[in-house]
C-alpha cells in the first residue's frame, strides 16, 4: 500500500505543477520549455492511473504525448509563418 501511495501522490503533485506550468508557459520564449511544461502534466496524470491500471497508464500517457506534440508543433509553426518571436 506504501507503494502505491508514492505513485498516487508524486502523480498528484506532477499534474498540480505541470498545469500551473502550463498556464504560466505563454510568457516562455523557448518552444522546448513549453513542450515539457506539458510533457510534466501528462506524466502526473499517468502515474495516478498507474495506481490502478498499468496499461490505463500506458495508453494515457502515449495519447496525451503524441497529441501535445502535434498540437504544439502546429502551433509553433503557425507562429513561424506569423513572423512572431514567441
Amino acid at each position: 500500500m506504501f507503494d502505491l501511495s508514492i505513485w498516487l501522490y508524486a502523480g498528484i503533485i506532477l499534474a498540480i505543477l505541470g498545469s500551473i506550468a502550463t498556464v504560466i508557459g505563454p510568457g516562455v520564449k523557448d518552444p522546448i520549455v513549453r513542450t515539457f511544461n506539458t510533457e510534466v502534466a501528462s506524466i502526473g496524470v499517468s502515474l495516478i492511473l498507474l495506481t490502478y491500471n498499468h496499461m490505463l497508464a500506458l495508453m494515457t500517457l502515449v495519447a496525451t504525448s503524441v497529441v501535445i506534440v502535434l498540437i504544439l508543433l502546429r502551433a509553433i509553426s503557425r507562429l513561424e509563418e506569423m513572423g512572431s518571436d514567441a
